[in-house]
């Protein structure tokens, strides 16, 4: 069906669901959706709808399932994989509206929100009863939960926490038929299959997350951070493995290279010392026996492992200081090129110095510098890449220089993502990864919940098809293309 015909076909119909002002069709109003955080590659949707009740969701659900017409779920638009991306012909479905904390049970710890509330507001609306919500994304401040659930997202406190599928216990979702559905309990179990956790990362391809019940913990007693600089990055790699082999589990430990201090300590003036090759934030919490006496040891490791100097926060606000540049990190490394390429993939720790000479060399072959941020703890690394896509084919060379870092990631015996998702960023890698009977699942498990394949087209798990032709083109070029998708 053209794309003239499936817009004058459901818009009518759609006016029926959702007042004027809850559709948007002009193209001055289509284009702040065409993209997410990934913005080298831009889409305009057919259509944008803003429902404001979950009964309106499962109308446009119904709608759409009956003519056939695709469906893209959105929340903030912070997602770095592409999840978001429309076709030209979807449905772009945002639920933006929906950002109300329903319900705090203090006594049970728990949080009942929408999807659309960002993921510090649960923190903050805990705070008063002693309680938080631990999974905290460097974007917190305007990501939310539901695109939180979609991606597994994860944070600088995931080491002793949890991604966000250790700290979620309930779902409502609609699925693509419009049916309402509830998935997990309020009890910490609950029986039958684990579809908590299928629906955890799913990446909008199974359902539309409309209700989220969060566990919420204690704030703890005490948290203190030790800043320990290095003088060689590999130190700093293998510092990390010797932290968790004494048997220490930080609340956060976090690694930045000499170019991403660089650029956090210009953005934040966090007092990091400019003159290391790395840091590591180590911040270890609990109630005060504990971290007093884990403090002590941790600096003894941290000095054992080859760091030149540990400083412990003296105060609460310089604590919260050391955090903000490394939350910062991102936006401050964005100031010193025309663009940047964020990875997301995760190793075995006792790999991250092998890993992180890899991507200095392959920093030399492409002639493309690298700013190194770590969740260091849990092996999650994101090297960001900078480039500028106004010179010709930098983009296309970024791209395979960071295809080979995930490449790197499988070999070293990890995974193509740790927090990010695969949305179309990755959806090759997914070929490197996984085999046929591994995809021929996830294709199963696609078709059980969206037979049509209407909900996120596209995403995440690449056609059998899509990795037979990779297999020769892998071969006899030596590289995994990108998909072909509308650039900016």
């Amino acid at each position: 069906m053209q794309i003239d015909t499936i817009k004058q076909t459901i818009l009518p119909a759609l006016m029926q669901i959702l007042p004027a002002d809850a559709i948007l069709s002009e193209q001055e109003d289509l284009h702040p959706y065409e993209c997410d955080g990934l913005s080298a590659y831009r889409q305009t949707p057919l259509l944008v709808v803003l429902p404001s009740s979950i009964e309106q969701i499962q109308q446009i659900m119904k709608l759409c399932h009956q003519h056939q017409v695709a469906v893209i779920a959105r929340g903030a638009g912070t997602g770095l994989s592409g999840g978001a991306l429309p076709m030209a012909d979807s449905v772009l479905l945002s639920l933006a509206k929906f950002k109300q904390i329903l319900d705090i049970d203090p006594l049970a710890r728990t949080a009942n929100v929408q999807p659309g509330v960002r993921n510090l507001a649960i923190s903050e609306a805990a705070k008063p009863h002693g309680l938080y919500y631990a999974p905290d994304p460097s974007s917190q401040i305007a990501c939310t939960i539901g695109g939180n659930v979609a991606e597994n997202s994860g944070g600088v406190h995931c080491l002793k926490y949890g991604l966000t599928v250790h700290n979620i216990l309930k779902l409502d979702i609609v699925t693509v038929e419009g049916e309402r559905l509830t998935i997990g309990s309020e009890a910490l179990d609950s029986p039958g299959y684990d579809l908590l956790a299928l629906m955890t990362g799913s990446e909008g391809m199974l359902g539309i997350i409309v209700d989220i019940t969060v566990k919420l913990l204690p704030m703890p007693e005490q948290a203190k951070v030790i800043m320990a600089s290095f003088d060689d990055i590999y130190k700093a790699g293998n510092a990390v493995a010797n932290i968790i082999s004494a048997g220490i589990i930080p609340a956060g430990l976090e690694m930045m290279d000499k170019l991403a201090i660089k650029a956090a300590e210009d953005f934040i003036h966090a007092d990091y010392p400019l003159d290391a090759e790395a840091i590591l934030l180590c911040e270890l919490d609990g109630n005060t026996i504990e971290v007093d006496e884990l403090i002590p040891l941790a600096e003894k490791v941290l000095l054992e492992s080859g760091a030149s100097e540990t400083r412990l926060a003296k105060d609460d606000t310089e604590r919260a200081k050391f955090w903000q540049g490394r939350k910062s990190a991102f936006p401050a490394v964005g100031r010193m090129a025309p663009d940047y390429y964020c990875m997301d993939g995760t190793i075995p720790r006792r790999e991250l110095a092998n890993i992180l000479k890899r991507i200095a060399d392959l920093s030399k072959e492409y002639e493309l510098p690298v700013a190194n941020v770590f969740h260091a703890g849990d092996g999650n690394m994101h090297p960001l890449i900078l480039y500028d896509a106004n010179i010709e084919g930098e983009l296309e060379r970024t791209e395979e220089f960071g295809a080979k870092i995930l490449e790197a990631c499988v070999a070293a015996g990890g995974t193509i993502t740790g927090e990010h998702g695969v949305g179309i960023e990755k959806i090759d890698q997914m070929c490197v990864q996984f085999k046929t009977a591994e995809l021929s699942q996830f294709h199963a498990i696609k078709a059980a919940f969206d037979p049509a394949g209407l909900l996120n087209p596209g995403k995440a798990v690449p056609t059998l098809h899509r990795c037979a032709e990779l297999g020769a083109m892998h071969v006899h070029e030596g590289k995994l293309p990108h998909p072909e998708l509308p650039r900016f």
